[in-house]
């Protein structure tokens, strides 16, 4: 699983993933801080659909957090208020950088996770559907 899945992974999911995923590593290794969680502003870019042009939507509220295991760093970005959430993400990218032997187990429960994930999106898309109205069968001759 890459960076960018295993992260979307871990942001969408259960917090408790991420939670004892760094909790493994933080009970075995010494992790450096170097960025203590922060919050911070970031502008969302958005694409218009008619003539495909992007324009920044507005500013939403992150914390991020950066640490460092043995000479690999690692970042935890989230949306909102959510320190020990970013620093736990952090932590899990750290030890994925430095190629901890931990992280090998970790691919079953991310995968796991993320089917979860998808399911709960097809059902919420399924429901979706049943309301979507279909305007040819609305024509009156």
């Amino acid at each position: 699983m890459k960076r960018k899945q295993r992260t979307e992974v871990l942001i969408n999911g259960s917090s408790k993933i991420a939670s004892e995923l760094s909790q493994v590593i933080k009970s075995q290794y010494e992790i450096e801080m170097i960025q203590e969680p922060k919050y911070g502003l970031v502008m969302v870019q958005v694409r218009e659909t008619a003539q495909k042009s992007l324009f920044y939507l507005g500013e939403v509220l992150v914390t991020e957090c950066k640490v460092k295991i043995g000479g690999a760093m690692g970042v935890g970005i989230i949306k909102g208020d959510e320190p020990d959430r970013a620093y736990d993400l952090a932590v899990v990218d750290a030890a994925y950088g430095a190629d901890l032997s931990e992280t090998g187990t970790w691919q079953a429960i991310l995968q796991s996770e993320a089917d979860r994930i998808a399911a709960e999106r097809k059902a919420f898309h399924q429901k979706v559907l049943r309301t979507k109205v279909n305007f040819e069968t609305m024509d009156t001759d």
